[in-house]
Formats: C-alpha cells, structure tokens, sequence
C-alpha cells in the first residue's frame, strides 16, 4: 500500500493518480480540515490546465481573473500582460477541492495526526502509532520531517511571511485582475485578489528584516509600507495585531536529487522555486504526475530515478526565477525586459515547470 503524507495539492494530486491506476493508497494529513496555506495563491494558466487534467474543470475553481503582472521596484511600476490569463485561489479552496476529487478516487484519509519522524522503514505517528511503508510520497510542503530534513542554515536565512487582507473597494480597484510584486530591502512582496475578494499579501523576506523590526511581523509590514507608497496604499489601514502566517528557514532554489529506496519527494520536497514565480503549484502537481508514472514502471526502485529526473526538469524554472528576482534590484534591467518584445513572456514561460 503506498501512502503519501502531506494533503496539499502534491499529495492529493499522487494519491488521486495512485488510486485511479488501482493502487490503494493511504493519505495522512494533521488537518482534518484544509486550512490556508502560506504559499500558492496563484495558479498560471499552466496550472490551470494541469488541475482540468485531473479532472477538475477550471471553472469549478472560481479562483479571480489574473492577466496582467505589475512590477514595482526603484519608484516604477511596469504592467505586462500574461501569456494566458491565470487565477487567484485561496489555498483552502483549491485544497479542499482537491481532497474531494481524492476521496471520489478511493482514496483512503488517515487525517489529525501528525508525522512524528520518517526512516527508510517505519513512519511514528504522535500518537505513538509505528506504521512500516515500502513506498512513500512525501508531499509535506515547505514543512520537514524530523529523518528527512532538507539542508538548511546560512548566516541569513529567508522566511516567508502571508497576510490576508480583507475585501475592499480600494484594493480592487488598485489590484484588480493583477498579480503584483513589489521589490523592498530585504526581498519582496506579492499581492493578488482572491476568490472572495480578499487580498492574499506573501512575502519572501531575509530574517535580518525581521529582526530589524523587533521580530514583529506586522512592525516589519510597517516598516516596508514607508518605503513603497504603492504598498502602503493597498494596504490601507491593516489593524497592527492582525494574524501572520510564518514559516522560517526556506530553502529557495534547492533540488532534491537524490532518494531513498521507494522514497519519493514531492512540491517542495522535490524542488523549492522562489514563490514570485507563482509556479509552486505547477511544480507540486508536475511532481506528483511524475512519481506516479515512474512508481507504475519500477515500484520503490525507480525513487531515485524519479527524482534524479525531477530535478533536471526544474533546474530552468528555478534557475529562471531566481534571475528574474534578481532583476527586482536593478530597475533599469526590468524597463529593458518591459521594452524588449517577447522578453517579459519569455521570461514568464521560463519559469514554468517542463511538460506542465
């Protein structure tokens, strides 16, 4: 029996594949509810194609129109039209549409319990429960397990950071059918509207920023709205004790290339691309489509295969979106890409993961 762990996008998508192909897998996930995770609140038109392969037409999404990108960096803002319109989803809903899909599927759930530790043989459970495995889908997101840590470390680590924004009239009209990046010292902030209206603000930031800011998440939003009034107006007036979503420590640009037998990394288990190229959901159902397809020919064995693989397709995507972050730090650069016809496409295509 194959289990995955993780009910993201990732791990719902393999278990779906995995049941639909006659496996009988086991899906364990903390949350008995999906919540709203930090990061994939934009899905590319890519993504959106690869979600209707699943079986899950675009428009029982109901994500917010996206098809333009607007650039902020140095006092400029470039607008660019997208190859092909995307959506703004909430993670919630893009989550739990995913877990009804895999449970239609057959999918069997073992939800509110968490992973304790992973080895080559047993997962432990925090309920004390051992459970043995012989192939396994670690779909678990930016999040690790205690046995199958990624490398971390680095005098300044990244972090990234969510805010969500209520529905109003201002944002919308300022945002609308944009998704926007607005480059600040430290890293940079994207922002979207979502299927509610709200707005979903994530940020990418170096934890030096943080701790300028007394470790206060919201006196370091402060801190970025003085230096970009673009920023500040959409924001508006964000209460200073509203809730921010943290994850600390994240590995962008890193690549799993190697794996245990009858492991299989998924999302950002497999490969971690900075989250303004919105692709983190492309990469996680690219991955799962994959693993499964490598699993059928050669079971636990083609693990390491798998990823070897993976990780060559995502070498370019990541490669691509850490080179158009860069370019965040040098506006002059970013006018000659607006400029230049075909560049700005190019570039967003670049990002996207191959075969999606």
């Amino acid at each position: 029996m194959p289990i995955i762990i993780g009910a993201g996008p990732a791990g719902a998508a393999v278990a779906m594949r995995l049941a639909r192909a006659g496996a009988a897998p086991l899906l364990i996930d903390r949350q008995v509810v999906p919540g709203d995770a930090l990061c994939g609140g934009f899905l590319s038109w890519a993504t959106v194609a690869q979600i209707a392969a699943l079986g899950i037409e675009p428009v029982a999404l109901g994500g917010h129109r996206i098809d333009r990108l607007a650039l902020f960096a140095g006092g400029q803002e470039i607008v660019l039209p997208l190859p092909a319109p995307g959506m703004g989803l909430s993670r919630h809903r893009l989550d739990t549409l995913l877990r009804a899909a895999a449970q239609d599927a057959g999918v069997t759930f073992r939800l509110g319990h968490a992973v304790r530790t992973l080895s080559s043989t047993t997962i432990m459970m925090d309920d004390g429960d051992a459970i043995d495995w012989d192939s396994l889908f670690l779909a678990s997101g930016k999040h690790d397990l205690r046995g199958a840590a990624r490398p971390h470390g680095g005098a300044d680590p990244e972090l990234g950071l969510r805010l969500r924004l209520p529905p109003s009239a201002t944002r919308h009209r300022l945002i609308g059918g944009r998704i926007e990046l607005h480059w600040v010292d430290g890293g940079y902030v994207g922002l979207l509207l979502q299927e509610d209206g709200s707005a979903n603000l994530c940020m990418a930031m170096r934890k030096s920023a943080l701790a300028a800011a007394g470790g206060r998440p919201m006196a370091l939003i402060a801190q970025l709205a003085d230096q970009a009034p673009a920023l500040a107006d959409r924001l508006g007036d964000v209460p200073g004790d509203a809730p921010v979503d943290a994850i600390g420590d994240v590995p962008y640009g890193w690549r799993a290339t190697t794996s245990w037998p009858g492991l299989y990394r998924l999302g950002d288990q497999a490969a971690v691309i900075p989250s303004l190229a919105g692709e983190g959901i492309g990469i996680a159902l690219a991955s799962a489509e994959a693993a499964v397809a490598q699993w059928q020919g050669a079971g636990r064995e083609g693990a390491a295969r798998y990823q070897r693989d993976f990780a060559r397709r995502a070498l370019l995507p990541l490669r691509a979106a850490a080179g158009f972050r860069a370019l965040g730090r040098r506006p002059g650069l970013l006018r000659l890409l607006a400029a230049t016809p075909g560049a700005a496409r190019l570039a967003m295509r670049l990002t996207r993961i191959a075969g999606a």
